[in-house]
């Protein structure tokens, strides 16, 4: 049986667990330069993590600007763990979180081309031109909260 677990973080230990796992996805795997995965952002954004069978596997941060668009960034599931649905109910958890907070008026994404389809499913519709975000093509995706 597979235990999965998804809570947002509230210790170092735990911050340090999303970041070795940004750091094999981002850095590590699509060589991201690490000043530009560790951009400064990590202190003003919550940070959610998904453990299988005590192991950290999957992570995301959100950031909620002035304009109260909750924004998903660094999601991030370890290659071993891909293809287990595991990053849908990392997305789901966040965002059956975010629709507690009365504020957020909508959430949008960054995402690399080859997970639009991803984030599609998600409910998430593409906007906008494409662009480069650490010499990698993304595009703008939204949706209503």
């Amino acid at each position: 049986m597979t235990d999965i677990k998804i809570t947002k973080i509230s210790t170092e230990e735990d911050l340090n667990k999303c970041f070795h796992i940004r750091t094999v996805v981002f850095v590590d795997e699509q060589k991201v330069p690490i000043k530009e995965e560790i951009d400064g952002l990590d202190g003003e954004a919550e940070h959610y993590l998904l453990l299988v069978n005590g192991k950290a596997v999957a992570t995301a941060r959100i950031r909620i600007p002035e304009d109260a668009q909750a924004i998903f960034e660094r999601v991030a599931v370890l290659k071993s763990h891909r293809g287990h649905d595991l990053g849908r109910k990392l997305m789901e958890f966040i965002i059956a979180d975010l629709r507690k907070n009365p504020a957020i008026k909508g959430l949008k994404l960054g995402a690399q081309l080859h997970a639009i389809v991803f984030y599609e499913k998600l409910g998430f519709k593409s906007y906008g031109n494409e662009y480069y975000d650490a010499s990698i093509k993304h595009i703008w995706m939204k949706r209503n909260i």
